[in-house]
């Protein structure tokens, strides 16, 4: 072969080796860039799935809580649904009172009218103290029992009420002014009674007095014997004098 021949020879194969490993190269280039896009797919897969899981376990823990809730919520229902029950039997029982209260009410209210019609019977028949008052008390009692406004427990209190200060009369050492109609003349004394085993009156110049004689129903005049007697129960009563024995007009018992 001639020496020109030989160096095209050898430029050629050269060439031809240069263009073998281009060729070669291209895809290893592209292997690498393919593997390169694998990596950050994969990347991106994986942070996805990380926020899936943490998505799940925010959801999880979620649901654990509602559940929780759920079960508070159920103790506390069947708690108030107790309440509720109990609430109830309260309100029965109530109902059953207060429809036993309105029997009470039918069998309470003639009893009152009873009650003061006995009251007024015994004021007329006791000895006059303060009689105006007592008999104006009477009235007074049967003026609350025809008011609606009344509740039947206040017109029972006042009732009740109306016989215990009936009952201090009978304990009471008492003198008080008033008015005395003996034998037709009005006479302005001061009355003395030692509960209700003596009524006497004495004149406001002390010079006569008087007994109640509860048989007759009228006053009788006493005598002089008893005169200082009953000037000095005035005084022990008005509390200007201390306590003594005296001289009164009493009845025996029978």
């Amino acid at each position: 072969m001639s020496k020109r021949n030989l160096i095209a020879s050898t430029v050629i194969g050269a060439l031809a080796l240069g263009s073998s490993a281009v060729v070669s190269a291209d895809p290893l280039n592209d292997l690498h860039k393919e593997e390169s896009k694998i990596h950050v797919d994969a990347a991106k897969s994986q942070e996805k799935i990380n926020k899936l899981y943490e998505q799940s376990l925010d959801i999880f823990s979620e649901y654990r809580q509602v559940v929780d809730e759920t079960e508070n919520l159920k103790v506390y229902n069947d708690y108030l649904a107790t309440l509720v029950a109990d609430q109830q039997r309260g309100i029965d029982s109530l109902q059953r009172q207060i429809d036993g209260i309105e029997g009470v009410k039918r069998g309470v209210v003639p009893l009152m009218f009873r009650m003061i019609d006995s009251l007024e019977q015994f004021i007329e028949l006791d000895i006059p103290i303060n009689l105006e008052e007592r008999r104006a008390r009477v009235e007074r009692l049967r003026d609350i029992m025809a008011n609606s406004n009344v509740t039947t427990s206040e017109q029972f209190r006042q009732v009740i009420e109306a016989y215990q200060i009936e009952n201090q009369y009978g304990q009471n050492i008492r003198a008080y002014q008033g008015k005395l109609d003996f034998e037709g003349t009005e006479i302005t004394v001061d009355f003395f009674n030692l509960g209700r085993t003596v009524l006497a009156a004495l004149s406001l110049d002390q010079k006569n007095a008087w007994v109640w004689d509860n048989d007759a129903r009228a006053w009788q005049k006493l005598g002089d014997e008893y005169l200082s007697s009953v000037v000095t129960a005035v005084r022990m009563a008005n509390k200007l004098v201390p306590a003594d024995l005296i001289k009164l007009p009493i009845k025996a018992a029978e």
